[in-house]
């Protein structure tokens, strides 16, 4: 039996479950996100809203990874906003944690679309 197959579409559902889910938890309580978000940020925007506008980022980029739609574009996205994440916060467990995420991305970017993504039915 042939499980290489599945690799990218572990990748692809494992990075777009966590996307998803920060999303959520991003929407539910954005007041327990505000305290990670850097001074330049909080000083120029109500942190709340921009919150509640990455939250939803977080949960499109996570929804479109798990029907793969639009795939490599979706991972480019991800791939950068994660930079910008581990650049703000700088070298600790969390940024550590995003780096991970940042190359299962880099991953499904090169990859592409898998056997089970939307893209596939929509652009034979």
């Amino acid at each position: 039996m042939d499980v290489k197959k599945y690799a990218p579409i572990l990748a692809r559902y494992g990075v777009g479950i966590v996307f998803f889910l920060f999303g959520i938890l991003q929407l539910i309580n954005p007041q327990s996100w505000v305290s990670w978000l850097p001074e330049f940020i909080v000083n120029n925007f109500d942190p709340v809203t921009f919150i509640y506008v990455n939250g939803i980022f977080d949960l499109v980029i996570g929804a479109f990874l798990l029907v793969g739609f639009l795939t490599r574009i979706v991972a480019l996205l991800g791939i950068l906003h994660l930079l910008g994440v581990i650049f703000s916060l700088g070298f600790n467990d969390i940024s550590i944690r995003d780096f991970g995420l940042l190359l299962v991305l880099v991953s499904v970017l090169l990859h592409g679309s898998d056997e089970w993504c939307l893209d596939k039915k929509i652009w034979k």
